[in-house]
């Protein structure tokens, strides 16, 4: 019998402690990666095969470090034009995904290092993103999210003859958002500093419903397994909280937090879900991580690591593929002409992993081969349908049917009936 894969907690802080890991089931130390000096939101497995964590600014230099799971130094440094704030990996590790403090997003292809597109999002820092499927959701220090359709993206011309580059601009939050995480059926929870997270409707552009909270809440993590999430806050506790009770109605946020989880003496900065949904990970200011079991919401494990604040946790269980060694800093030409230093990261299709159920980026190979052809770019447009070779009669019916099963999925996850929706 094959021994059981090794499942991985890891945790990064924003002083240069590094990033520890330690094993779930034993509880010890794994490994410790130097340096990384990490702000929130900024450390991401790529399809878990490597780490890569965007370092925060010190003096003049803000690289992007890349880790082996079984090497403790860092494999490759990379040095975008700009600190990166926000940093996410699409689920197949084919591209990577950066938020500046310039307020622009940064699209890398990781098997070759190269900048496929980098474009103006917010007018202040990119504090976080999340994807659902081909749709990027960012939220920024100036209180905005905005969905974008990476297709429209990553066509020049689309972009050129787009209204606006971006699908939606929610602008309810009063405050910086700390946090977006996105659901099945193109539902996205947000946090921000204004003590609230707001419920978002992405096919549609509008927001469902606002909870507030008892203290700013910098973290927010889905319960795969039902319709409550897990929402982090500055005074230590995290609240566990249902997607599917309407307090706008209500007047109050008590009915739809059900419960908190408390053990961390300062604020909680990042949250971690396991796949199955039994565990939760948290990192706290205080420099502690725990591993709580969610059935009886008690701490099984406690980690410390280090005198400086945690502000990011992961659960990984590594894959241990034969990657080819890492190419030497190459330099490629970025938009404002300035030639970019940029790592490169060879897959070798022999020993990859292939990541089982999602296909993100062999749906966005056939949408851009689509694009060539047909020259259609928008994601929800009727004539996206091209997409998969039917003419726009069938895209349009397909989309409608599409856009109904969204809609009932949404009511039965916020427990609304098609009136409530619409109120």
């Amino acid at each position: 019998m094959a021994p059981p894969s090794q499942q991985l907690v890891f945790a990064a802080s924003s002083t240069d402690a590094g990033v520890a890991a330690w094993d779930l089931r034993t509880g010890a130390e794994a490994i410790r990666h130097r340096p990384c000096a990490s702000r929130p939101r900024a450390l991401v497995a790529v399809a878990d095969r490597f780490l890569a964590a965007a370092q925060a600014p010190a003096g003049n230099s803000a690289p992007i470090y890349y880790y082996h799971w079984d090497k403790p130094q860092v494999a490759v440094k990379s040095f975008p034009t700009e600190p990166i704030r926000a940093l996410i990996a699409d689920p197949e590790g084919s591209y990577l995904i950066g938020g500046g403090v310039s307020g622009d997003i940064f699209f890398w292809e990781v098997a070759t290092g190269e900048l496929l597109v980098r474009w103006h999002a917010h007018y202040r820092d990119v504090r976080c993103l999340a994807l659902y499927d081909l749709l990027l959701v960012s939220g920024s220090e100036d209180g905005s999210i905005k969905v974008w359709d990476l297709i429209t993206m990553l066509d020049e011309l689309a972009r050129s003859e787009a209204k606006t580059p971006y699908l939606y601009s929610f602008n309810q939050h009063a405050l910086p958002v700390t946090d977006i995480a996105c659901f099945h059926g193109a539902i996205a929870v947000s946090s921000s500093e204004d003590r609230t997270c707001k419920i978002w409707n992405l096919s549609e552009g509008r927001m469902i419903r606002s909870i507030s909270f008892p203290a700013i809440i910098d973290s927010i993590e889905l319960d795969p397994r039902s319709h409550i999430f897990y929402a982090g806050g500055r005074d230590g506790k995290i609240y566990v909280t249902a997607m599917g009770v309407d307090v706008t109605s209500q007047g109050s946020g008590d009915s739809s937090i059900l419960g908190a989880l408390d053990d961390h003496s300062k604020g909680v900065t990042s949250l971690a879900s396991s796949t199955d949904g039994l565990l939760l990970v948290s990192g706290s200011e205080d420099g502690s991580v725990r591993v709580w079991d969610t059935r009886t919401q008690q701490v099984t494990r406690k980690f410390k690591h280090s005198q400086g604040p945690v502000t990011n946790v992961l659960i990984v269980t590594p894959k241990r593929v034969n990657l080819p060694p890492l190419q030497p800093l190459r330099k490629v030409c970025a938009a404002n002409g300035e030639v970019e230093p940029q790592a490169v990261i060879l897959p070798d299709p022999e020993n990859d992993v292939h990541i089982a159920e999602y296909r993100s980026s062999n749906l966005l190979e056939r949408c851009l081969d689509s694009l060539q052809q047909h020259g259609n770019s928008s994601l929800f447009d009727s004539g996206a349908s091209t997409l998969n070779g039917m003419p726009n009669q069938l895209g349009t019916e397909w989309r409608s049917k599409y856009l109904e099963l969204q809609d009932l999925f949404v009511h039965q996850v916020l427990g609304q009936t098609p009136s409530s929706m619409d109120t």
